[in-house]
């Protein structure tokens, strides 16, 4: 059941991406490998399963933080990954998004910029959370390596060092 769980938001992240958050479910379910019915069995309804993605981006963020010796070069090669594979997911937050839901997500991450901001750095938690704004604001093309490039080179103008844009997944027991 953990294992169909993960595969739909993984499946999610992709599908909404490529084909907006109004993408046909049975789309999520046939990329994760599972029948419709397993879909529902997880997630009552598309804002369910989107919120989900979302939380675990945001997890992925706090492994970031986490990981031994990480930086704030790190983490935001982590949340620029993830800017440029979730941009549907802005939407969602703006749309039908709880206005708390969004602050504590919102509230995670920038607890995970501000413990990796080197001492006497130029740039506060709260400017680092503008930057990242901004960079998704910009994020746009047909394909991750267009929305990858345009991020990049929205932080480059920003002056600010962004490490190799990955995902942090869990490590799962089998």
């Amino acid at each position: 059941a953990a294992r169909n769980r993960a595969a739909l938001i993984a499946a999610a992240r992709e599908v909404f991406a490529e084909q907006g958050l109004n993408a046909p479910l049975s789309a999520v379910a046939r990329r994760a490998g599972v029948g419709q019915g397993s879909l529902y069995r997880h997630f009552a309804d598309r804002f369910a399963l989107a919120s989900a993605v979302l939380d675990e981006n945001v997890q992925q963020i706090e492994r970031a933080g986490a990981e031994p010796g990480a930086s704030l070069k790190g983490v935001l090669g982590v949340v620029t990954w993830h800017l440029t594979r979730s941009t549907a997911f802005v939407d969602l937050l703006r749309v039908r998004g709880d206005g708390e839901q969004a602050r504590a997500l919102s509230e995670r991450v920038r607890s995970v910029l501000a413990r990796c901001l080197p001492a006497g750095h130029r740039l506060s938690a709260d400017d680092v959370m503008l930057a990242v704004a901004m960079v998704s604001g910009a994020v746009a093309g047909p394909t991750p390596a267009d929305r990858e490039r345009v991020a990049l080179a929205a932080w480059q103008l920003l002056g600010v060092e962004v490490g190799p844009l990955r995902p942090c997944e869990a490590v799962v027991d089998v």
